[in-house]
């Protein structure tokens, strides 16, 4: 479990205790009880067995797929895929590939309906440029959505990142983009329901002619 899921939990957990004592009954405190019981449940963090093949680009987040179309970058064409986090959705995000954190770019914003397109350029969000080893380099944008406040990223620019490695989490609705080299091989579909860590987005199949996403801008996702 994430800490602030103690946190949540515990401190209602008190506030059903300081109820309780000043009432003296359990029946005021059936409210801070359950919602001490939500985040307990909301800030899981189950393991997940990482897909060890190679050049496998996993999801850095659950939820569903609800965007696969191509883009055009200043490093040329890639592919973007947008997955929806709801709220009872696992909300720790994990790297999507092993390699170096090349870039992080944080952008303040509003807080506009994580489905909502404008989303992906207007809201708070957080860009992350992962390079593997094999030539190839894959960024992924946390974005807060209607009810998600924060943004959490715990690694700097040069950290090694292994696949499926968690990274923070965007707390509540929320959704994340990841763009891929253009030659990637898609293995989703839009409606498919991914799990971080866990479930397979493409195949890198020519790491020698992959591009570089050198020139990212943090717009090029839009």
């Amino acid at each position: 479990m994430v800490r602030d899921g103690y946190l949540y939990g515990l401190a209602f957990l008190a506030v059903a205790v300081v109820v309780h004592l000043f009432t003296g009954g359990w029946i005021w405190t059936i409210i801070p009880i359950l919602l001490a019981a939500f985040f307990l449940w909301f800030f899981r963090d189950p393991r997940r067995a990482v897909p060890q093949e190679e050049g496998l680009v996993v999801s850095p987040a659950d939820g569903k797929l609800t965007a696969i179309e191509r883009v055009m970058t200043p490093a040329g064409e890639s592919m973007r895929l947008s997955i929806f986090l709801n709220v009872f959705n696992v909300h720790v995000n994990r790297s999507p590939i092993a390699g170096t954190l090349r870039e992080v770019r944080y952008q303040k914003g509003k807080f506009l309906n994580a489905m909502n397109p404008d989303s992906a350029e207007k809201n708070e969000q957080n860009l992350a440029v992962v390079a593997s080893d094999d030539g190839y380099e894959v960024a992924f944008k946390q974005i807060a959505g209607l009810l998600a406040r924060r943004i959490v990223f715990q690694r700097k620019t040069g950290d090694r990142l292994k696949r499926g490695e968690r990274i923070g989490m965007i707390k509540f609705g929320s959704r994340v983009d990841v763009l891929l080299p253009g030659h990637a091989e898609i293995r989703v579909k839009i409606g498919d329901n991914v799990k971080g860590g866990a479930s397979v987005l493409a195949h890198m199949p020519d790491f020698a002619a992959a591009p570089t996403l050198a020139e990212l801008e943090v717009e090029s996702l839009v």
